[in-house]
């Protein structure tokens, strides 16, 4: 009988665990069909208000008017029409399924969170007021900026109005007044300022905002907004590194500030309806900070809003993540953005340690602090950060510790004065402490040191493509300023602690593609300015075939994460970003919406999923390709089956548009592919008149199996007597592409 009870027991106690979880609400996106949106409704807020208080209704049939309007306005978070069609609510399971039989309803995800991918970078990119990108473009003048982030600091020099042009007429958007936040402080620099946490709220309902505004209490959204449109700071520094005058890539544009990243948490409910206002407000050009890992396109929010922003001609930039330096890491791999990877740029933060004998070393710095006693620490197998910890909790006076990290940006602000020496220079330290019973050494700090060699490198943190949702275009597509970049912070934010004291600075260092990612919109912003008729493709595709892939050594650009080879496409993308270059990029590779529908349609998706990201239940799939007009090249070699040797041909397809002026001839090359036969047929493109389109079909021929992990090149088509090298990187590989695009 004692069995008989446990076992029933045991059955209750899973039916209570089941119905708890079906009543348990959740915040879920829902995806619409607009067009079967019923005459009776006004608007589309309207019909999605019944359509949740249908659902609703089947669990709270003897509720009165006024309740149901009560638990309507806490169920229903925010209505879609621009990003996508559909709303967010606060549903459990079982409301979810009866809504799911509404009429009109495509799909629904879960609202999931996210996460942000946490001066001198400008003269390190060429940009200058005597030639070149900056007076060519105006600086950016009257382009609109839009990020989405943790906020602003208002008061900051960097939004600072000095020498910027009236607010655009056809700007829509506005200040938003919050907690410590006046509409007043926005400017002709800052010209809009927006919050949204809704869906964090709705989510967490005993959740309390500790500052309900655009205020940024973070730090993140005041850096990437200023490194991408702040204006001209003098005299800016970080304790007296990186001294100079700062400044955004686009220092006359405007900055809209859409607050979803919080403290608290984000999620993308409110980071769609942050998306979606921009769009409405009327930005150029968007700069994503953050994103998700391994989401098929039809389930990533932000694809799909971005698609819209597409629609709308709004260049988007994305951060690649920092989950390098491991292949398929890569997040934001969405083929109608661009995802931007993290470089070094040419300063260095020296400290020199001066030893009792008279010699000394020099290394990478931490911060000035005078004490008595110096550690010293080799670093063994990864164990840096907890000796970094070990020491600063030992309240010694500095450190000096040897190692061979690739990650050492990582440690350069903490509470105690230290230098990160190679192990070839830590072996001078070691010398001296073994052959002195009582050695001596002194910290000297505070240097800054321009023209390092080599310059840039790809940085290990920064993730690596082929891109988990969407393998099939190459990704990351270009490589930015990501390490060590000076930009403004918020003045009450500390920067570091040091003696149990906050320390406060007006600008911080920070590393990221979250740093990384708004340098590149910044120059969009540029080429927006140069070209306003330009669509988002275009503006791509001219980043992309100019940038650099040698460093000032002019040796190929290494990689950090991969022992200092030549960094492949699958790190660095087409290469180093060069914004007066891409000014005049001679050929571009252009694509529309059709383009990118006739790629939604060759995945295995059905018509509702890829219905979820048009909006659009009328595609057109008679010309479904994976073949994207896309500026550069991945193909995969990894059948897995009994004749890996037999050779196979790989053929993409691809139409340049001529934009220089009167006739011209461009000839194809491209570098040799270790294991591989490449060909470009024709080899050469006539142009008669500016505008002309001509196309060609670049093969890769190899196993259908190789055994290279990625082999690549580059396909060059080079002017003939003419200035103008269009180039694009050619990947070949044997890692896997089945993975979540091609689920159903």
């Amino acid at each position: 009988m004692a069995i008989g009870h446990h076992v029933c027991l045991c059955f209750w106690l899973a039916i209570a665990i089941i119905s708890t979880t079906l009543a348990q609400p959740n915040n879920y996106i829902i995806h619409m069909d607009s067009t079967m949106m019923p005459k009776a409704f006004a608007d589309h807020h309207s019909w999605y208000l019944a359509t949740v208080n249908s659902a609703l209704s089947k669990f709270r049939p003897n509720t009165t008017t006024t309740s149901s309007s009560s638990a309507l306005s806490s169920k229903l978070i925010y209505s879609y029409t621009h990003a996508i069609n559909g709303f967010s609510a606060s549903l459990s399971l079982s409301e979810l399924e009866v809504l799911k039989t509404s009429p009109g309803y495509i799909s629904s995800v879960k609202d999931l969170p996210v996460k942000p991918d946490t001066t001198h970078s400008s003269q390190f990119l060429g940009l200058s007021s005597k030639s070149g990108a900056w007076p060519v473009a105006d600086y950016g003048k009257d382009v609109i900026i839009g990020l989405v982030d943790t906020g602003v600091w208002p008061e900051s020099e960097s939004y600072s109005d000095d020498g910027m042009s009236e607010i655009p007429p056809r700007w829509k958007g506005e200040c938003e007044s919050g907690t410590q936040f006046n509409s007043s402080l926005c400017n002709k620099k800052l010209i809009g300022a927006r919050f949204f946490n809704k869906g964090l709220i709705a989510q967490n309902p005993n959740l309390t905002i500790s500052v309900n505004s655009t205020r940024d209490t973070d730090g993140h959204g005041t850096h990437t907004s200023s490194t991408a449109a702040g204006n001209y700071v003098p005299g800016a520094s970080y304790f007296g590194y990186a001294p100079g005058t700062a400044s955004g890539m686009a220092p006359k544009a405007h900055v809209a500030m859409y607050k979803a990243l919080w403290e608290e948490g984000a999620l993308s409910s409110d980071i769609v309806a942050a998306i979606e206002q921009a769009i409405i407000d009327g930005v150029d050009v968007l700069s994503l900070s953050f994103g998700r890992d391994g989401l098929a396109l039809y389930e990533d929010p932000v694809a799909i809003a971005t698609f819209s922003a597409l629609e709308k001609g709004v260049f988007v930039s994305t951060s690649a993540g920092n989950e390098g330096p491991f292949f398929g890491t890569l997040h934001n791999g969405i083929p109608w953005v661009l995802t931007v990877a993290a470089a070094t740029i040419d300063r260095d933060f020296e400290g020199t340690a001066h030893f009792g004998n008279g010699g000394s070393v020099t290394g990478l710095k931490k911060l000035k602090q005078v004490g008595k006693k110096i550690v010293v620490c080799q670093d063994r197998n990864d164990s840096l950060g907890v000796q970094v910890d070990n020491v600063n909790n030992a309240n010694v006076s500095g450190g000096l510790f040897i190692s061979n990290n690739t990650d050492l940006e990582l440690f350069l602000q903490s509470s105690f004065p230290t230098i990160f020496l190679s192990p070839k220079e830590g072996e001078a330290i070691k010398d001296y402490i073994n052959s002195n019973s009582q050695p001596t050494a002194s910290l000297e700090f505070q240097k800054t040191l321009l023209g390092a060699k080599p310059a840039p490198v790809t940085t290990s943190y920064t993730s690596r493509g082929p891109s988990p949702s969407f393998p099939f275009t190459l990704k990351p597509d270009i490589l930015a300023p990501g390490s060590l970049i000076l930009a403004a912070w918020p003045q009450n934010n500390a920067v570091a602690v040091v003696n149990k004291k906050d320390l406060f600075s007006n600008f911080n260092l920070l590393s990221g593609t979250s740093m990384a990612c708004p340098h590149a919109a910044g120059l969009a912003g540029l080429l927006k300015a140069a070209y306003p008729k330009w669509s988002p493709a275009a503006i791509r595709s001219a980043m992309m075939t100019t940038t650099d892939t040698l460093d000032n050594t002019l040796s190929p650009i290494k990689d950090i994460g991969d022992g200092y080879q030549p960094a492949s496409p699958l790190a660095m993308g087409a290469g180093h970003v060069n914004p007066n270059k891409a000014l005049d990029p001679g050929l571009i590779y252009d694509a529309d919406i059709k383009d990118y529908i006739n790629l939604l349609c060759a995945l295995n998706y059905t018509n509702k999923q890829i219905q979820t990201i048009t909006k659009s239940a009328s595609n057109n799939c008679s010309t479904p390709s994976l073949d994207l007009n896309y500026p550069s090249f991945i193909a995969f070699f990894n059948a897995n089956d009994s004749k890996p040797d037999v050779q196979t041909t790989q053929e993409f397809r691809r139409t340049v548009t001529y934009i220089g002026k009167g006739q011209s001839t461009y000839v194809a090359s491209v570098t040799p592919l270790k294991g591989f036969e490449v060909g470009v047929v024709p080899n050469t493109l006539k142009f008669k008149k500016e505008g002309e389109k001509l196309s060609f079909v670049l093969s890769i021929k190899g196993p259908r199996r190789t055994k290279e992990t990625v082999a690549f090149g580059y396909l060059t088509w080079a002017e003939s007597g003419g200035k103008h090298v269009v180039r694009s990187p050619v990947v070949a590989t044997n890692l896997s592409s089945d993975t979540v695009s091609r689920q159903s």
